[in-house]
């Protein structure tokens, strides 16, 4: 193993790229609230900007919190496999405080009526005298208010408890013995268990708060697990993708051909649990035709057909003829560049999710607006991760597994 290649140095064209990215967003996320508004129509645009935020926000902190997810399973399963690449992956839950940061501001300025992606949180909502007396939402109301912040908050600190936790034990477990080092894995496999239980219920019950009550008058028991498939295929690819982005960089040597191809097959299969839940909840709100149902689709098909379609064949079509093949799984270019595509899929997706509920049938197409707020987050998502990154060894020093992993061959 080439130990002058177990610290990793930030390239500096990855930062430059990361500032500028950062840098166009920025402008761009200005724009959209300084310039972009007309007198007829000022709500609207609005609305699109910060909904552009939210989307922005809330992919990326999914992505960590699929790490997160992910790196809980892998002790929880007492899976070796994964071992050489625990720290990618502790790298990429880096971000998740950082994402979480953003939407709980975006609550916060929502529950003072600073923009309208909720409707529950508009003045008088609940109230019969009101001018914006809601009949539906005021039969829902008991379950907003405090108690959804209370939830809010509880999901929150927990998932950034468990993942500190894991992190903090794994390095830990680097800094003794590899006897006392079984220690610290073993009480990541009890934690993990836990946090399995905790991310099953909080991972549904946070998507009908966070997403589903977007569209309030709407409701689906499949749009938790939907979420979740999105979330968790996409931190499968950002993790894959800096993996194979290292390796070129002459890092990650330990790193085996079968580990990489092992990523490539979760890819592969999370995309058609996606598309399972995709096409399972069309279909059964489509046969039922139940009008308080059918409402959340009847916008997506009048105003986002295209981009209902492109979703559904960049995530679904798209990785099932390109990922088919077993050599295609270990083709490390065509792995990186299959996977950017299916990324840019799911971002296309949550602004799918998100846009109906809050521009609705003003839709114009994807403009400037969601391109400047993507770069935004990506340019900063790339320098927490990378920065993280560079701050310990790529290589996990002590692990009951690590043998196993570095050996790992199919």
């Amino acid at each position: 193993m080439n130990t002058d290649k177990l610290n990793f140095v930030v390239p500096s064209k990855a930062k430059m790229a990361s500032f500028i990215m950062m840098g166009i967003g920025l402008v761009s996320i200005i724009c959209m609230f300084m310039f972009d508004k007309q007198p007829d129509d000022h709500h609207y645009h609005q609305t699109r900007a910060w909904a552009n935020v939210f989307t922005g926000s809330f992919f990326f902190m999914a992505i960590a919190l699929g790490a997160s997810f992910f790196l809980g399973l892998q002790y929880a399963a007492e899976a070796g496999w994964a071992t050489s690449i625990k720290r990618i992956i502790e790298a990429v839950t880096w971000y998740l405080p950082v994402g979480l940061s953003f939407l709980l501001l975006l609550f916060i300025l929502g529950q003072f009526h600073a923009h309208t992606i909720y409707p529950w949180m508009a003045e008088g909502v609940a109230d019969k005298a009101s001018p914006n007396y809601d009949a539906v939402i005021a039969g829902k109301i008991g379950y907003f208010g405090v108690f959804w912040w209370i939830r809010t908050l509880l999901y929150m600190t927990a998932w950034v408890m468990f993942t500190w936790k894991l992190r903090k034990n794994s390095l830990d477990a680097d800094k003794v013995s590899l006897e006392e080092s079984k220690g610290f894995h073993w009480k990541n496999v009890k934690l993990s268990a836990w946090f399995m239980v905790v991310f099953a219920v909080t991972s549904s019950t946070s998507a009908w708060d966070w997403i589903m009550s977007i569209d309030t008058h709407w409701f689906s028991t499949m749009m938790g697990w939907y979420i979740f498939s999105g979330m968790w295929v996409s931190a499968m690819i950002t993790i894959t993708v800096l993996i194979v982005w290292l390796k070129k960089l002459g890092y990650m040597e330990f790193v085996t051909e079968s580990t990489v191809h092992d990523m490539g097959k979760w890819m592969f299969a999370i995309s058609f649990l996606w598309t399972y839940l995709y096409f399972s909840q069309f279909m059964l709100i489509w046969y039922a035709d139940i009008p308080e149902e059918v409402t959340y689709f009847q916008t997506r098909w009048e105003s986002y057909k295209a981009l209902m379609w492109t979703v559904l064949f960049v995530n679904f079509a798209f990785p099932m003829i390109m990922l088919m093949s077993r050599d295609s799984k270990r083709n490390f270019f065509f792995l990186m560049f299959v996977g950017t595509i299916i990324f840019i899929g799911h971002y296309l997706d949550i602004i799918m999710v998100v846009m109906p509920g809050t521009v609705g049938h003003h839709w114009t197409g994807l403009g400037w607006m969601e391109l400047g707020t993507f770069l935004f987050f990506l340019g900063l998502f790339i320098y927490v991760v990378l920065n993280n990154l560079s701050k310990r060894p790529l290589a996990v020093k002590n692990h009951p597994f690590l043998s196993e992993s570095l050996h790992h061959s199919i």
